[in-house]
């Protein structure tokens, strides 16, 4: 069984008894104590679950985020979803477009499925301008800081290399959606270069899975209506029938 398997049936052991033990575990997942002790540690460590002492349990809902997880972690979550999610937001690139793509779990499964090789892209994901670079496209990445938890390049320099250009179109992550706060994101650096690619674009679009629905924040880089969503299915009723969202279904 893969990771991601094995990470969404543990999820789903827990949503349906609340709590389990990694001996319980073993057995149902016919995995080793030592695989299914590295899954719980990934697991809290994105806020899936709470480790305890001999297994986990469910962690108390909160919808309000205060720090990234890495990419590699992240990368790891809802993968089919995202995909579907990627799949749906290349289709929208023209061979005339210029792209602004922002670094993210999603967003890198863009770059998987970009065929539109007479564009040109620009990026502030480290790995995914290796992914398009490898491709054979046309690629720009953003010079300044790079934060490796993310694998974001932030900072004066990027914001400032992006002022300089105008895009047609740009997909963006986020950590969070909310009606009121918008778009939102831990860190005030990626903010601030998410902001400004978005102010420099015409077509817009967040692409985010369920989990993000309803979670806010520590800084805002948009309002709830600069942008269209792109999603696999609305993860919260607040947002139902709103026209700027795209769901891509199961």
């Amino acid at each position: 069984m893969l990771a991601e398997q094995r990470y969404n049936e543990i999820i789903k052991l827990l949503e349906e008894r609340g709590n389990i033990t990694v001996g319980e575990l073993t057995v149902l997942l016919h995995a080793s104590e030592a695989t299914v002790r590295r899954d719980l540690a990934s697991l809290d460590k994105t806020g899936k679950l709470k480790k305890v002492f001999g297994g986990a349990v469910l962690p108390e809902k909160s919808d309000f985020m205060t720090k990234d997880t890495e990419i590699g972690d992240r990368e790891l979550i809802n993968v089919d979803e995202k995909r579907r999610i990627a799949e749906y937001a290349a289709r929208l690139i023209k061979e005339d477009d210029f792209v602004y793509i922002d670094a993210g779990s999603t967003t890198g499964f863009l770059a998987d499925f970009i065929n539109q090789k007479k564009a040109v892209y620009v990026t502030n994901g480290v790995g995914i301008a290796r992914k398009l670079a490898k491709r054979g496209f046309d690629v720009i990445l953003l010079g300044g800081n790079l934060k490796y938890s993310t694998d974001a390049v932030t900072g004066a320099t990027a914001v400032a290399n992006l002022l300089k250009y105008r895009f047609t179109i740009g997909f963006w992550g986020t950590n969070g959606i909310d009606l009121k706060t918008g778009y939102t994101t831990p860190d005030s650096d990626e903010a601030a270069v998410k902001r400004v690619s978005m102010e420099q674009t015409g077509r817009r679009y967040v692409l985010c899975d369920h989990d993000k629905f309803g979670v806010k924040s520590m800084v805002s880089f948009g309002n709830y209506d600069s942008a269209k969503i792109i999603t696999d299915r609305i993860g919260s009723p607040e947002f139902e029938g709103k026209e700027n969202i795209k769901e891509t279904g199961l």
